[in-house]
C-alpha cells in the first residue's frame, strides 16, 4: 500500500469536513428560522466528529494525534478545497455551498464504501449514513426556494454562480492520482466529478435555477496543496485559541 497517497487522501477529506463544519457552527444563534440554528449547528456537529475520525486514521498512520493536526497547523499546511472556508455570507450562500459539497461527499464516502483500505471503508459506510440526511436537508430547501419568489431564485442563481468554480475544486486531482486510483483506495476525482454533476443537474432540473456550464468554468484548485484565500488563517486563529491556551490540557 502506498501510504503516502493514502495520507494525501485522508488529509483533504478530513481537513474538508473539519472546516466547514466550523463555518457551519456560525450558523448557531444566527439562522434565518429556528429550525435552520438547528439543522447547521447539528450538521457542524457531525463534520468536525467526522474529520476527527478521519484525523485519527491518520494518526493511526503515523501523524500526530487529531488535536495537534486540527489546532496546531497553519493556513499553507490545510488541505481543504476553497470553497469550505469562504465567509458564510447570507444564507443564500450557505446553502448554496451546503448543497454543492455535501452532494459530493455523499457519493465519495459511497465510493469509499469499497476502499481497498479496510478502515476507510468501514468508516465511509458509517460517514454516508450521516451525509445522506444532510443532502437530503440541502434538496428539500434548494428546490423549494429555488422555485419559490423572483427574490429567491436571484439570490440562489447569484450565489450559485459565484459558488460554482469553487465547487469544482473540490475535485482538484491528487499529486498520487494514479496511486491511489490503482491500488484501489478511492475511484478518483474524475469519476466523483461526473457523478456529481449529474446529481446536482437532477436537483437543479427541478428549479428554476439555471446550472452553470462547467467546461465553461475554470475550477478554483491550490487549496489540496497549500494556497487558500486570505479568510482562512482567520479561521484558524479563531477555531484553536483555547486549545492554544494550554495544549497540553485535558480539555
Amino acid at each position: 500500500m502506498n501510504t503516502e497517497a493514502l495520507k494525501d487522501l485522508l488529509y483533504k477529506m478530513a481537513d474538508d469536513q473539519l472546516i466547514l463544519g466550523h463555518r457551519n457552527s456560525e450558523w448557531t444563534g444566527f439562522g434565518p428560522l429556528l429550525e435552520e440554528d438547528i439543522a447547521f449547528s447539528s450538521m457542524a456537529q457531525d463534520k468536525v466528529g467526522q474529520s476527527w475520525q478521519l484525523y485519527k486514521i491518520l494518526n493511526d498512520l503515523g501523524e500526530s494525534d487529531p488535536d495537534t493536526v486540527a489546532f496546531m497547523r497553519n493556513a499553507d499546511q490545510f488541505h481543504n478545497c476553497q470553497l469550505v472556508e469562504l465567509p458564510n455570507g447570507e444564507y443564500d450562500f450557505s446553502l448554496i455551498r451546503h448543497f454543492l459539497f455535501d452532494t459530493a461527499e455523499l457519493i465519495r464516502f459511497t465510493m469509499l464504501a469499497n476502499s481497498s483500505y479496510e478502515p476507510l471503508a468501514l468508516l465511509a459506510k458509517k460517514i454516508k449514513g450521516e451525509i445522506k440526511y444532510h443532502k437530503m436537508h440541502a434538496d428539500i430547501w434548494i428546490k423549494q426556494l429555488g422555485s419559490a419568489t423572483e427574490e429567491s431564485i436571484e439570490r440562489l442563481q447569484e450565489s450559485f454562480n459565484i459558488a460554482f468554480p469553487y465547487a469544482l475544486g473540490i475535485f482538484e486531482p491528487s499529486q498520487m492520482e494514479e496511486e491511489i486510483i490503482n491500488e484501489g483506495l478511492f475511484e478518483g476525482e474524475e469519476k466523483l466529478k461526473a457523478a456529481w454533476l449529474a446529481k446536482v443537474s437532477e436537483i437543479i432540473d427541478k428549479t428554476s435555477l439555471t446550472l452553470p456550464e462547467a467546461s465553461l468554468q475554470t475550477p478554483v484548485y491550490g487549496g489540496r496543496y497549500g494556497t487558500h484565500t486570505d479568510n482562512l488563517q482567520p479561521l484558524l486563529d479563531e477555531m484553536s485559541e483555547v486549545f492554544k491556551m494550554d495544549p497540553a490540557a485535558d480539555w
